[in-house]
């Protein structure tokens, strides 16, 4: 059985339920930006705004992201602005409901398992 995680059906697989169609409420998605020093110029942060919302307008480009089951949220570094302050504000809920202590919520000692192979045979 798969489930999508976010809030709607993906456009590419209908067929698909979310999560929530099972767990109402249920919501968590995984979401890239591009963010810049906070003392960029405002007309450098406009002009990539500008490009990188004419790129994800590009068909070929939403094809591409539609066929790895993405989906596209362009909008201006205001709109990232209030996504990055809503989902801090969502997952910091649920880490204070849950109580878990960021400094203690990461992998300790995740140390890599190096297996060796079996010799191979090789037979002839």
């Amino acid at each position: 059985m798969a489930l999508r995680t976010t809030w709607t059906r993906a456009e590419t697989l209908p067929d698909i339920p979310t999560v929530g169609e099972f767990v109402p409420g249920y919501e968590a998605s995984v979401w890239f930006g591009v963010g810049a020093p906070r003392n960029t110029s405002p007309d450098v942060v406009d002009r990539l705004s500008r490009e990188i919302n004419a790129g994800l307008a590009d068909p070929k480009i939403k094809a591409q992201l539609a066929e790895m089951g993405g989906s596209l949220l362009a909008g201006s570094p205001a709109d990232f602005g209030r996504l990055i302050a809503e989902e801090t504000e969502k997952w910091g809920k649920v880490r204070a409901s849950r109580q878990i202590d960021p400094a203690v919520s990461e992998p300790r000692s995740i140390k890599p398992v190096l297996r060796t192979a079996p010799p191979a045979v090789v037979r002839r």
